[in-house]
């Protein structure tokens, strides 16, 4: 069963940085990339950012130029770095993986998530 546990989050002031990592246990026929969600009170679930397993980079307009995401592949691991952190990227975050079980069976694996407070 693929797992995930995610670090890191916490609150900070405005214009502060701080980082989270999610580890994957168990194992995906093929992960297609890891990434990183986020859910704002009333707010639907969005995406952050994401890494594929070639390294190629996805981010929300939002946090481009201020995050960063990044990926060990051998130890199944991803990790947001977040600088400039603004009130409005308070939200709980979510480590999401998305991949395969088999030749034909694909799906999502969720963290428990983790809360980011930026305020002053």
């Amino acid at each position: 069963q693929v797992q995930l546990a995610e670090s890191g989050g916490g609150s900070v002031q405005p214009g502060g940085s701080l980082s989270l990592s999610c580890t994957m246990s168990g194992s995906m026929y093929r992960i297609v990339a890891m990434g990183w969600y986020r859910q704002a009170p009333g707010k639907e679930r969005e995406l952050v950012a994401s890494v594929t397993a070639g390294q190629s980079t996805n981010y929300a307009d939002s946090v481009k130029g201020r995050f960063t995401i990044s990926r060990d592949n051998a130890m199944n691991t991803v990790y947001l770095q977040m600088n400039s952190l603004k009130p409005e990227d308070t939200a709980v975050y979510y480590c999401n993986v998305r991949g395969y079980y088999n030749h034909y069976d694909w799906g999502d694996v969720w963290g428990q998530g983790t809360q980011v407070t930026v305020s002053s």
